[in-house]
């Protein structure tokens, strides 16, 4: 059974950063592809970042392109999410995602709340 816990979330002001983590257990780590995807209260789960198994390529949502990192540590068999210049608009739950012969995978999500 694939587990997946966010840790890092928390209440910041605008300008501040902030560093997910999600750790991952039940499955080789090394060969997944794994994402971050938020949802603000009201609205739709969205994508945010994914990082690739095969080269570490990471893809960023334009709303955080240049504010966050995607990195994994394969030993660790974590995926971390850093972000920077946090904005009010970044407020939102942030999930954990992995996908495995087309099941999605999600962890119960971390609150990340930016305000002043």
């Amino acid at each position: 059974q694939v587990q997946l816990i966010e840790s890092g979330g928390g209440a910041v002001q605008p300008g501040d950063s902030l560093r997910l983590s999600c750790a991952v257990s039940g499955r080789t780590f090394s060969n997944l592809a794994m994402a971050w995807f938020r949802q603000a209260p009201g609205k739709e789960r969205e994508f945010v970042a994914v990082i690739r198994w095969i080269d570490a390529s990471p893809y960023y949502a334009d709303s955080v392109k240049g504010r966050a990192t995607i990195s994994r540590d394969n030993a660790k068999n974590t995926v971390s999410l850093q972000m920077d210049s946090l904005k009010p608009e970044d407020t939102a739950v942030y999930y954990c995602n992995t996908r495995i012969f087309g099941r999605s995978y999600w962890g119960q999500g971390t609150q990340v709340t930016v305000s002043s």
